[in-house]
């Protein structure tokens, strides 16, 4: 399946999805970097320790069954001070699901985030990722009616995938990414040894161009 799946995004699927967000429109040097699938033990925390030395924000696209099981870090990455997305209460695949099961299984999720964020300085911004990139049309036009910003992507790191290797993953970035570039990261076991060689040299890369890393 990935491999039909391009790096960077085309302008084509964009215009048939206009609703959907694929990328920051800016002219300026920023790129907005997302983690998918945390909290995490011990690697988010990385994250969030790798982020901080570039003063670089973020935004976590979390597993609501993931919340529950570590409210610690959820809130360790609110203090940090990046943004925060609704992924599904158990990165349900919309595609094999009826939609009033998704809608009900992302609301569950948006609950979970609504209780542990502590206090309104936060804020709740009402980002959505779906898992696997996987949402009908329907569910969709559903999510944003219901006020939910449907965040996609405009480059892949692949880190996720065992078969590509960690130089190939930090090049998908670097080699594709441009002002306003949303990048999927993902803060997870299994994508841990591609993510956690390419993210410092993305930060490192970028920083020295003149970039900024910014929250959705």
């Amino acid at each position: 399946m990935d491999a039909f799946i391009p790096v960077k995004t085309p302008l084509l699927l964009k215009k048939v999805f206009p609703n959907y967000i694929w990328n920051m429109v800016s002219n300026s040097k920023e790129i907005y970097l997302t983690f998918d699938d945390g909290p995490t033990p011990e690697i988010t925390n990385w994250v969030l320790d790798t982020l901080k030395e570039y003063k670089a924000k973020a935004t976590f696209f979390c597993i609501g069954n993931n919340i529950e099981k570590h409210p610690d870090i959820f809130l360790d990455i609110l203090a940090a001070g990046h943004s925060i997305g609704n992924h599904t209460y158990n990165h349900l695949k919309g595609w094999k699901t009826k939609t009033a099961d998704y809608l009900k299984n992302v609301s569950k999720t948006q609950d979970v985030i609504e209780r542990k964020i502590p206090n309104s300085e936060f804020g709740i911004k009402n980002l959505f990722r779906p898992p696997y990139g996987q949402i009908t049309p329907k569910q969709g036009k559903k999510l944003i009616g219901l006020d939910y910003k449907i965040i996609m992507w405009d480059v892949l790191s692949f880190d996720w995938n065992k078969k590509i290797s960690k130089e190939a993953c930090l090049n998908n970035i670097t080699g594709k990414t441009t002002n306003g570039s949303i990048i999927v990261f993902h803060d997870s076991v299994k994508a841990s040894k591609n993510m956690q060689y390419a993210l410092p040299k993305v930060l490192k890369h970028f920083s020295m161009l003149g970039y900024s890393f910014k929250a959705i």
